[in-house]
């Protein structure tokens, strides 16, 4: 039986597995009424996002909720433009409204942090389940926001509609809605339920990972898993297998994850582009790797670590 993961977090792997619903209702009918979204705010919690970090508090590492009147004294006093809103919806326990203040430093460029403030990366393992769950949604909100600032169709400017759930043309009134991109992940394992693992020459040293990739268009998941096996690791796979999803707004993705068998561990080599080395292991291999700080697993929160995490755990 699956083990169950003190950190198990909102839209992860295993919260897909377990069938783990939404604490967050996005109350999308309220986007519509300005009124409503002031009086909301008025009363909300506001996660700040700037030059790509999330304001944390400075003891836990958690999320440092705001109120309106703390957002005023940031641009009266702090240097903070006057930045967007974007709703994020209601906390189903209590009904409290949550927004995301997307608000850049005006003394500060995005390869520096305000003091206060860290990216999601860096806080993902101290999140519980619904910090984690606001804290995707901002930063997924924020990002796409920040890159779409002209219409597609005229270039004229858009701006903020529905909260934040799309931006409008100025000109010509065309709606934009928010772009997630698809890709896979997935963990190759072999008749000997080894699992096989490659690394990319920009990660952290001795870092590996499961193999991923982008969908393109007109292909299915399952063939999207199958060309980018092959293309990494010159493997065919069979029972291709969907095991859950993961929102990764870095900048605008959804990670879509699977396991999959190959028949021929022995063919396994690295395309040495975007893969560079490739290991299969035993669980006592990983482990003793792990220990022996020979091989570096991916961060906590992520997908792929939930995946190795899960048969490790098998």
């Amino acid at each position: 039986m699956m083990r169950i993961w003190r950190r198990l977090v909102a839209f992860t792997l295993m919260s897909a597995v377990n069938g783990q619903v939404s604490r967050m209702d996005r109350a999308a009918h309220l986007r519509k009424n300005q009124v409503s979204l002031d009086q909301l705010w008025s009363k909300a919690k506001i996660v700040h996002f700037s030059n790509g970090r999330l304001a944390v508090s400075a003891e836990t590492n958690q999320l440092r909720y705001l109120d309106d009147a703390q957002i005023a004294a940031l641009i009266e006093s702090e240097g903070f433009k006057s930045g967007e809103r974007y709703f994020l919806g209601l906390d189903q326990v209590n009904n409290e409204p949550y927004f995301a203040w997307n608000s850049p430093h005006q003394n500060t460029d995005d390869q520096q942090a305000p003091a206060g403030y860290l990216t999601l990366r860096e806080i993902g393992a101290e999140l519980d389940e619904l910090q984690m769950e606001i804290a995707l949604h901002a930063v997924a909100l924020s990002n796409w926001h920040n890159t779409h600032p002209h219409c597609a169709r005229c270039g004229a400017a858009t701006s903020v509609s529905l909260g934040g759930a799309i931006r409008t043309c100025d000109k010509d009134k065309s709606e934009h809605y928010p772009r997630t991109d698809c890709a896979i992940i997935v963990l190759v394992r072999d008749s000997q339920d080894r699992i096989l693992l490659g690394r990319q020459a920009i990660w952290p040293e001795g870092r590996f990972s499961c193999f991923a990739g982008f969908l393109e268009p007109g292909e299915t998941f399952e063939q999207c898993v199958q060309r980018e096996v092959f293309e990494e690791a010159g493997l065919a796979v069979r029972e291709i297998n969907y095991l859950g999803s993961q929102p990764w707004p870095f900048p605008a993705s959804i990670m879509i994850s699977f396991e999959a068998i190959t028949d021929f561990p022995e063919s396994a080599r690295p395309d040495g582009e975007e893969i560079v080395a490739i290991k299969w292991l035993t669980r006592d291999e990983l482990k003793a790797e792990v220990s022996a700080r020979t091989l570096l697993l991916p961060p906590d929160m992520s997908v792929s670590r939930k995946m190795i995490d899960r048969w490790l755990s098998a």
